[in-house]
């Protein structure tokens, strides 16, 4: 679903992102992982189109992107995108949080479809709630069913369980193995809670100071040397 050869990325004179090259297949989550200020939030930019890479080359469901297509085209083109903090609209209620997602959408499946509610049973009790009166694990199930609802064919998560209850991450967990099982998008989680991560994780890849420091599957991947790569 997704291919990335020899990215950069600079923000001003300086380089963030040094010739990174990864993929995302459906049906499996690819976890991005590393420490903090190591690239990982603006890989997921460049790939959502949020900030402009500066080189290298990325194909989406067999189609060359551009460096010039903006993130809505993106998010037509089946780019979901969870950013870390969520971005809830904070005075719209959580139906219409939801709905903002419709403009990525034809008129006729411009719907909130029954299956939001079904992972996230929370959001169908506050549908008339603002999003800013939400807790932070619901903001984050808002945020993860408003991208739900745009239909994506690659499903962008930075850090959703940051600042989250732990009985919420186990639901996102499990949100995420059903959407992976589901079988019909690739998931690229970017993610510092490295036990959620490692029993997720189909794929994993490390970056280190923007580069790749490891890219394998999970058989040929283990605990240990994972721990190596993210540790400071």
């Amino acid at each position: 679903m997704l291919q990335i050869d020899n990215l950069t990325l600079h923000y001003g004179h300086s380089q963030i992102l040094h010739d990174v090259s990864l993929s995302a297949r459906t049906g499996a989550v690819t976890c991005l992982m590393g420490t903090n200020g190591v690239g990982k939030t603006s890989l997921l930019k460049a790939i959502s189109g949020t900030h402009p890479r500066s080189g290298g080359d990325i194909v989406l469901d067999g189609h060359p992107v551009a460096r010039t297509v903006p993130a809505h085209a993106l998010a037509r083109m089946g780019v979901g995108y969870v950013p870390q903090g969520r971005d809830v609209f904070p005075l719209m209620t959580v139906r219409e949080n939801l709905e903002t997602g419709y403009a990525c959408l034809d008129r006729s499946e411009r719907h909130v479809p029954d299956e939001i509610f079904e992972l996230f049973p929370v959001l169908a009790e506050m549908k008339t709630r603002r999003g800013g009166d939400l807790s932070g694990g619901q903001q984050q199930q808002l945020a993860i069913a408003r991208a739900l609802v745009t239909k994506p064919k690659l499903l962008l998560l930075d850090e959703p369980t940051e600042g989250i209850q732990p009985n919420i991450i186990k639901q996102i967990g499990e949100v995420i193995s059903y959407l992976r099982d589901r079988g019909d998008m690739a998931i690229l989680l970017v993610e510092q809670f490295f036990d959620f991560a490692y029993e997720l994780g189909d794929h994993f890849v490390t970056l280190t100071r923007g580069t790749v420091t490891h890219n394998a599957p999970r058989a040929e991947t283990s605990r240990a040397a994972l721990l190596e790569h993210v540790s400071v």
